[in-house]
């Protein structure tokens, strides 16, 4: 994993912090004081790109809807097929969460 690099006690409280939040409008209040609008707007741009690409979405199509470059897109895509499996964790989880 890419981010082994960077595993420690930094990167653990970072995700400790992360993992204590109770609900949405806490991940809003929290995000909103530790990243850029432009950093939880990449985060957010690439996990819409791996939903439509995992549902089967052209690059064109993703690129209209998302407005994500291609460069990203493709970066998505090398995660999807060769990354840690992280994206697929996530949505098989939110998705099964809103079938319930």
């Amino acid at each position: 994993m890419q981010i082994d690099k960077l595993r420690g006690k930094q990167l653990d409280q970072l995700f400790d912090a992360i993992l204590s939040l109770k609900d949405r409008e806490e991940c809003y209040r929290f995000f909103d004081d530790i990243a850029t609008m432009s950093e939880i707007h990449s985060i957010s741009q690439r996990l819409q790109v791996a939903k439509m690409l995992m549902d089967g979405s052209t690059y064109n199509a993703i690129e209209q809807e998302t407005n994500a470059s291609t460069a990203t897109i493709s970066r998505v895509r090398r995660c999807i097929n060769f990354g840690s499996e992280g994206y697929q964790l996530v949505l098989d989880r939110i998705i099964g969460d809103k079938d319930d």
